[in-house]
């Protein structure tokens, strides 16, 4: 744990890629094989899932701290995070202590069904034994929320200077359904022969946002143009007589969309197909909301598979009978996918093409973007005619542009702290538009992002000095404030007040030129919908 506690630290005092690839080098050439593991699993999400609910954390450092519990909620609020506030409050070890990170791993998977007593006894007791950043490393562990600003990119390339497997090969071996419980470093990284992995998907390559002129790409007639289809990114897998579903985020997900089992059958072995899952009612693509209901079932019901069906939207052959197609330019691919949809032995699958279109001029391609949003989709894809499939996000052959967002003003009506450097500064905010009759306010989003550091900090002074109401961390002020407010996409909700749900919203201008009544009104915003 010391090692691994190290590293941690050492990755978070750094932005310098070249410095944290050799820190993570280094530790992949002297960590024992399990404790390698287990950081490669750390660092691609793949964590344990949470034994220990935080209240009770919170709780049991309060009592080691012997602090009473108010104290220990206020000074949470201000450092903004629950395991560095615990590192701070529990009083500091002087014991040394040398077990490994997988030994600790191994302690908190056996920990999730015991009772409380047992849980307090053993987290109260490393607290102890453990330094402050070890401290910290262990209570981020416990609770899950591990996130540190190392890429799967930058992690294969400290594999491969500390293996000299190559950096492409090493993205494939992470990829797929594996458990640092039971995977030694040797089978997982080491060992050459992977093709028993039959599930194994290949690493996604991923687009840039177009930078500056779109036409500066070049040639027009070189570009294959394609809809940026909003849904989820997914590869199809067919081998051996089984179907493989995988999500960009590594997660298997077969099992969550039973409607696609049938493409076992229309498929030939040796076949792995890129796309977009969408919910398609006869040839109509739904909306992300929609998608959203689908998104973390374990159980699909009959109603559901009725009224939300997913298909998959296919726009790339990454594998054709059994032969990895990558190298292959992109025009090829298609060729090879568009003959094999054109022949499927089994008719009204959930499975279609993504149409590509090739245009003689880049006004004809901006044109076709701007029809995105009433083909329900968030903007278009470029991809070089001859461009090979990469791994990862790479820039020069594959682009998104994506349509301008949709704006709409609204009114600050509550805040919370932000989080690192901003936890002393109120700066997570909600906003509400007027209903019908401009009496009332309603909720319909939430934004962090979007001012400078200068307008957080006046905004926050405005806030302690316009407060309403306490809510816990969240405080209500008096209406008066109109921000312009840019999102992704708009839907209907049954599960928000409004009635309507946003995508990726955030603060464009703080409208300090509008009056609190030129806000705009919940019919302002439904009337952006796209039926």
């Amino acid at each position: 744990m010391k090692r691994f506690a190290q590293l941690i630290k050492t990755l978070d005092s750094t932005n310098k890629t070249n410095e944290k690839v050799a820190a993570l080098a280094q530790y992949f050439r002297e960590a024992p094989d399990a404790d390698k593991v287990w950081t490669i699993a750390i660092l691609s999400h793949r964590r344990p899932s949470r034994p220990v609910k935080t209240t009770w954390l919170r709780e049991w450092a309060a009592d080691l701290a012997n602090i009473p519990m108010w104290l220990f909620e206020e000074t949470y609020h201000i450092v903004g995070d629950l395991a560095e506030t615990i590192a701070l409050v529990v009083p500091a070890s002087e014991q040394e202590n040398e077990k490994s990170l997988s030994a600790y791993l191994a302690d908190m998977i056996a920990l999730k069904p015991k009772k409380e007593a047992e849980k307090k006894a053993y987290i109260q007791q490393h607290w102890n034994r453990l330094g402050y950043y070890e401290r910290f490393v262990f209570t981020k562990l416990i609770t899950g929320g591990f996130r540190i600003g190392v890429s799967q990119k930058l992690m294969t390339r400290a594999l491969h200077q500390a293996t000299d497997i190559p950096e492409d090969e090493l993205a494939y071996k992470l990829m797929g359904d594996w458990n640092p419980s039971t995977i030694s470093f040797e089978e997982l990284v080491l060992a050459e022969d992977t093709s028993h992995l039959i599930s194994k998907p290949y690493p996604f390559y991923l687009a840039y946002a177009i930078e500056g002129e779109v036409r500066a790409l070049g040639d027009v007639t070189e570009w294959s143009v394609e809809h940026k289809w909003d849904g989820i990114r997914a590869q199809l897998i067919v081998r051996e007589g089984e179907i493989f579903i995988w999500s960009r985020g590594e997660e298997l997900v077969t099992d969550k969309y039973p409607e696609l089992h049938v493409l076992r059958e229309a498929l030939p072995n040796g076949t792995v197909l890129d796309g977009e899952l969408l919910v398609m009612r006869e040839g109509a693509i739904g909306t992300f909301n929609d998608l959203q209901t689908r998104i973390g079932r374990k159980t699909v019901s009959k109603k559901m598979l009725q009224e939300y069906p997913v298909a998959i939207m296919a726009y790339d052959i990454l594998e054709w009978e059994g032969k990895d197609l990558r190298k292959q330019a992109f025009q090829q691919r298609r060729n090879v996918l568009e003959a094999l949809l054109a022949k499927l032995p089994i008719k009204d699958v959930p499975l279609y093409l993504s149409e590509t279109y090739s245009f003689e001029s880049w006004e004809a391609v901006a044109e076709e973007r701007e029809r995105s949003r009433e083909k329900h989709s968030e903007g278009l894809m470029l991809k070089h005619k001859q461009s090979p499939y990469q791994v990862g996000r790479k820039k020069g052959d594959w682009w998104k542009w994506k349509v301008d967002p949709l704006t709409i003003d609204a009114v600050l009506t509550y805040a919370m702290r932000g989080h690192g450097r901003r936890t002393n500064l109120f700066t997570d905010y909600t906003f509400g538009l007027w209903n019908e009759e401009k009496t009332e306010l309603v909720t319909f989003a939430k934004a962090y992002s979007g001012l400078t550091d200068q307008e957080f900090r006046e905004v926050d002074a405005w806030i302690k000095k316009n407060t309403l109401e306490r809510f816990g961390p969240v405080r209500s002020v008096t209406p008066h404030w109109v921000f312009e407010i840019a999102f992704e996409g708009i839907a209907h909700s049954k599960r928000h007040k409004s009635g309507v749900a946003t995508r990726f919203p955030r603060i464009l201008r703080w409208r300090k030129d509008k009056k609190l009544e030129e806000a705009n009104s919940l019919e302002d915003l439904k009337g952006m919908i796209v039926e």
